[in-house]
């Protein structure tokens, strides 16, 4: 049987939670302005090209 320290195992969840929510925000916030405005664009040009294809009746 092992034993476990309830506060080491809380401790490292945290540490687990604070390194997956760091990995979120350098995808969120680490981009610089160029990539930033690039991929804006492709999202509209993307949903322009899909709203040519459209067929109106």
């Amino acid at each position: 049987m092992t034993v476990v320290s309830f506060s080491k195992a809380r401790k490292a969840r945290a540490k687990a939670a604070d390194k997956a929510q760091a990995a979120e925000n350098r995808v969120a916030f680490g981009r610089t302005k160029a990539e930033k405005v690039q991929a804006k664009s492709e999202v509209t040009r993307a949903a322009r090209s899909l709203d040519d294809k459209r067929l109106e009746p």
